[in-house]
């Protein structure tokens, strides 16, 4: 039997990535990789991220733009800069923050 896999980050919380000077809010997770393998094998070698631990959809942003990323669970810290994110999408699915993590539209959950 499969041990299922804990996502240790929320649907809302804001991240930030380890190495990539990018964070946005988290909308969509997935308990192990669920992209295609192009995608997959896009990423250099030696930064590939294992497949077996949970990815993020996220609504990122970086100085320059707004963005939908796709990131592994090694790869992301929590932002604690308890900045707003930007990306317009937030307020399509999101209504708000409380205590730092974005609501959802209770409408888009039902």
């Amino acid at each position: 039997m499969t041990e299922m896999k804990r996502a240790k980050f929320q649907i809302g919380q804001v991240v930030k990535h380890r190495v990539y000077s990018f964070r946005g809010v988290i909308f969509d997770v997935d308990p192990e990789f669920d992209n295609s393998e192009e995608w997959y094998d896009a990423i250099p070698e030696d930064v590939r991220p294992r497949k077996d631990q949970p990815f993020y959809h996220l609504f990122a942003e970086n100085d320059e733009t707004e963005y939908v990323a796709y990131v592994s669970e090694q790869n992301l810290l929590e932002d604690d800069s308890n900045e707003p994110v930007r990306h317009p999408q937030v307020r399509q699915i999101f209504k708000g923050r409380k205590s730092g993590i974005y609501q959802p539209i209770d409408d888009l959950l039902n």
